[in-house]
């Protein structure tokens, strides 16, 4: 691998540049990946997990890689030395790493003094995100042109600096791989940090060692005062082009995310997996990319090319990934081991994507080589072209997935993602078609009009074609995902929308069963079981607290549980927080009779917002708050359940108020379900569990824990239900077969209290950590239920100091739990 250098560059620093840049290259990606995961896993904790707030996270990341790439040939002189500032750049980097990891709890306490939930909120949340990404992703925007003075100013020069961006892209692939399936899983976001930031240390200490040793003599003046935009003829052609070419491939990316999260779990392991493998289709791209500009092929026709040849590489893409895909006979719970998992899902992913990746990185370095001409600064070249394709990235990531998914679907999205590809190519067909006058290069690439014409027509045949051709996905698999493979027959879907956060639907499973789905995942139904728990995260806090008042419900599913509430007449105000805005609107018809047509009871105010970000903003208090979250092994979802939380919960309850908390059993392990439990008895030590012994008792149970502390009054519920005004609460937990608070309160599995030596070895979930989600995610194909409700009941023991009522009483739920014990 060679690199052409200034001839003024002597032979030693000749032989160590050409040793060591690439090798630099590959750590800096390293290192720009393993922040990218671990700061957005950060500020998903303090501003809100919604496609809006991650939406502003994304264009700020990337808006400064775009400024910095544009701004150093403008701030740094010629005369620097290149390795010199580079290596400044790479300390500046990794000292930002610090201040943001230590920064951020201060800026989280300002942010909740001053936010609300309307436009000052998002006003807020966009400065948070420029003072705490600006500063480094600036830093390392301008690395690349930094080093780019090292090379000769020449298209054929320039056009060495895709090598440059190939070793950035194969750092990258290690970088995401190692975070994604190390550090953060074993260690924490500290840790993580820590790692990333020696890297850059270590780049900065090598850089400036090669500065001290290498001689750099700038090229004149003379050469270098012209602007990139007129480099070279029709160049701002080439920008355009490389624009809409990272537009089309961030939109693809959010698209091909969407659809392929249903096919294989939302966990964090399957977006680390996907953003692998586009990584590792852009670098082997780059890589011939680079090779075709270094071997004097018309670097505008193979950019022009490159566009043209995405159109069928796009279109095998929705052919895979709609009717293929889904469709291959994979059982993933045939296998205890997740490393197969992992490898299959590689497979699935590389199959469908890899061409169209090698395509979009094979377009940077052509672009490179097409946009340069003799004399002109290289950094400038390499930066704005770096730059129009950062800038197309930010609007293909925001348009696609807050304006465009929602409004037309991942379908729809991709015709016109080919659609962008064909006007990409149909621009630089243009451009050659114009070429009449400039280089050798140039001419060698220039296409005759009846050619151009011929060309143009064609590609646009074949292109609507494919855009008419190319099947949509089922509704099965926009419905229930992985688990298409094994339904035969596969239910009637009756109602399937793509939201800006999620994909859902509602399904008629059987005669009677109704069930609603969210990213593919079950999330509610009308099946007794389901029915039950729904019912009882509702009925429990509201029946063990004396006297509620006020109710924030997280997580609105198919409306049962807050409609639950609506069923008691001393309760005022009802607060729902939901993250995505179609599940209310349009789910909740379809459980209207469950749900008792909730929305429309006045007392309910639905708060379109991610719970965090709900609570740390808000003021109020409630007695009651009750969290029905998703499994924690779906991506973002692990921050519902960690002990910053929890304590957040707390602050945010009344005097003498209640909670509950939501555990799957099912689709987990012995060791997740400690993690879960173990994180919420460290705020609420004297919580209980309660299981939902329906169909299925081993499926979920309900964690219960109270402000302050106090006995169950047994007696004094049955009260309450016998109360003339509780009549619609009596009707509502019959239909769920509970005809009685002993009922109810025979669901008892344990407490925090005697299950101190069966979480021992429990992990703690925090903000800082966020383990759970990793462990989730390893142990998502798992069945074993009835294994951890079997350890459960194992140190049960009648608390007589926790149930109060009369001896009867206390005979009688004594005699329900031991009857219970005799059935497992």
């Amino acid at each position: 691998m060679a690199i052409v250098l200034k001839p003024e560059a002597d032979t030693l620093a000749r032989g160590w540049v050409l040793a060591l840049l690439p090798s630099l290259f590959v750590a800096s990606g390293c290192s720009a990946l393993i922040y990218e995961i671990v700061w957005f896993q950060l500020l998903e904790l303090v501003i809100g997990s919604s496609m809006v707030s991650l939406g502003i996270l994304l264009a700020t990341f990337m808006g400064g890689l775009c400024l910095g790439s544009l701004s150093l040939s403008r701030l740094v002189s010629t005369r620097w030395n290149p390795l010199l500032v580079y290596g400044a750049l790479e300390f500046g980097i990794g000292a930002c790493a610090f201040v943001v990891l230590a920064g951020l709890p201060y800026l989280a306490v300002a942010y909740a003094a001053y936010a609300d939930h309307g436009v000052t909120s998002l006003v807020l949340r966009g400065t948070m995100c420029a003072l705490l990404l600006l500063p480094p992703t600036i830093l390392m925007g301008a690395t690349l042109p930094a080093i780019a003075r090292w090379v000769e100013s020449s298209p054929k020069g320039v056009s060495w600096l895709g090598i440059l961006y190939t070793a950035n892209l194969v750092g990258a692939v290690f970088g995401c791989l190692l975070a994604g399936f190390y550090l953060l899983r074993v260690h924490d976001m500290s840790i993580a940090t820590y790692v990333a930031a020696t890297i850059n240390l270590a780049l900065g200490a090598v850089a400036c060692t090669l500065a001290a040793t290498a001689t750099y003599q700038p090229a004149p003046a003379a050469l270098l005062d012209r602007g990139p935009w007129a480099s070279s003829s029709n160049a701002a052609v080439v920008y355009l082009v490389v624009g809409l070419s990272g537009m089309s491939a961030l939109g693809c990316q959010v698209v091909w995310t969407r659809v392929l999260a249903l096919l294989m779990g939302a966990t964090v392991y399957t977006f680390s997996i996907i953003l692998a493998a586009i990584l590792i289709g852009l670098g082997v791209g780059s890589g011939v990319g680079s090779f075709l500009a270094r071997a004097r092929t018309p670097a505008r026709l193979a950019l022009g090319i490159c566009q043209f040849l995405l159109v069928p590489c796009l279109a095998w893409a929705a052919i895979a990934i709609h009717a293929s895909l889904p469709f291959w006979p994979i059982d993933l719970t045939l296998t205890q081991s997740p490393w197969y998992s992992f490898q299959l899902d590689l497979v699935r992913v590389m199959w469908a994507i890899f061409p169209s990746c090698c395509l979009w990185g094979a377009s940077f370095p052509l672009a490179l080589a097409a946009a340069a001409s003799l004399g002109e600064d290289p950094a400038r070249t390499s930066g704005s072209v770096y730059a129009a394709n950062t800038m197309g990235a930010i609007i293909g990531a925001l348009a696609f997935s807050a304006v465009l998914i929602p409004a037309i679907g991942t379908f729809q999205s991709q015709r016109l993602l080919i659609a962008v590809c064909v006007t990409a190519g149909l621009l630089m067909l243009l451009t050659l078609m114009q070429v009449q006058n400039g280089s050798t290069a140039a001419q060698a690439g220039r296409v005759s009009a009846r050619v151009g014409t011929s060309a143009a027509a064609g590609v646009v045949s074949i292109a609507a074609a494919l855009i008419w051709a190319i099947p949509g996905p089922p509704a099965g698999l926009l419905a229930f995902g992985r688990e298409l493979v094994k339904l035969n027959p596969v239910p009637d879907v009756l109602l399937v929308r793509e939201g800006m956060n999620s994909t859902i639907a509602v399904a008629q499973i059987e005669e009677g069963v109704r069930t609603f789905l969210v990213s593919g995942r079950a999330e509610a139904s009308t099946s007794p079981h389901d029915m039950r728990i729904q019912r009882m995260i509702g009925h429990l806090p509201a029946l063990l607290h004396p006297r509620p008042r006020s109710v924030l419900v997280v997580g609105f599913g198919a409306g049962v549980t807050a409609g639950s509430f609506t069923q008691y007449p001393d309760i005022e105000r009802i607060v729902i927080c939901e993250l995505e805005p179609l599940i209310p609107r349009v789910v909740s018809a379809y459980f209207g009779q469950q749900n008792y047509d909730v929305l429309n009871d006045p007392r309910v105010q639905v708060v379109y917002d991610d719970a965090r970000h709900y609570l740390l903003a808000t003021r109020e208090k409630f007695d009651i708050i009750t969290s029905d979250p998703i499994h924690p092994w779906v991506k973002g979802s692990a921050t519902l359940y960690t002990r910053d939380y929890f304590e957040l919960v707390k602050q945010h309850l009344n005097a003498g108020g209640v909670v509950t908390q939501w555990v799957p059993f099912y689709e987990s392990s012995p060791e997740v379900v400690k993690s879960e439990m173990a994180t919420f008895f460290s705020v609420f030590p004297n919580a209980v569990i309660f299981g939902n012994e329906g169909e299925r008792t081993d499926s979920d149970a309900i964690l219960f824990g109270q402000v302050e502390p106090g006995p169950i009054e047994v007696d004094g519920i049955q009260q309450r239900l016998d109360s003339a005004s509780a009549a619609r609460v009596r009707a509502s937990l019959a239909e769920v077969s509970f005809h009685s608070a002993l009922d109810l309160i025979a669901t008892y599995v344990n407490r925090a209290a005697d299950l101190k030596d069966w979480l021992n070895d429990a992990q703690l979930n925090t903000d800082r950590n966020l383990r759970l989600q990793y462990l989730a995610g390893v142990n998502s194909n798992a069945y074993l239920g009835a294994e951890i409700y079997e350890a459960l009941l194992r140190t049960r023991r009648f608390p007589e100091d926790l149930f109060a009522g009369s001896k009867e009483t206390k005979e009688l739920l004594r005699q329900a739990l031991a009857s219970d014990e005799s059935r497992q």
